[in-house]
């Protein structure tokens, strides 16, 4: 069973930058696409990012052009870099692969 862990959430001010990063177990890695996630308290989950297994991205309205999405697969691993933070970005931020599984997140917090 494959498991992800992100890392990399924390307490930023609007404007600022924060990176979160997702490891993944198992084999395969690069088989998969891999995507980050996000749920706001009291809104439904929503897509931030994805990267297809064949490199290509898509990116949420939301957050295009603030946020880029990679991937290593390398190391079983891929990040999230935030930039342009805004308060509307908070939220708990979730790191999977699509229909296999899904990290526990990690919060993100954008207040000043």
């Amino acid at each position: 069973q494959v498991q992800l862990v992100e890392s990399g959430g924390g307490l930023v001010q609007p404007g600022g930058s924060l990176s979160l990063s997702c490891v993944a177990s198992g084999s395969a890695f690069s088989t998969f696409h891999v995507a980050w996630h996000r749920q706001a308290q009291g809104h439904q989950r929503e897509i931030v990012a994805q990267v297809y297994r064949n490199g290509s991205t898509y990116y949420g309205d939301s957050v295009k052009g603030r946020f880029t999405m990679s991937r290593d697969n390398s190391k079983n691993a891929m990040y999230l870099q935030m930039n342009s933070l805004k308060v509307e970005d908070t939220a708990k931020y979730f790191c999977g692969l699509p229909g296999i599984a899904w990290g526990h997140g990690t919060q993100v917090t954008v207040s000043s």
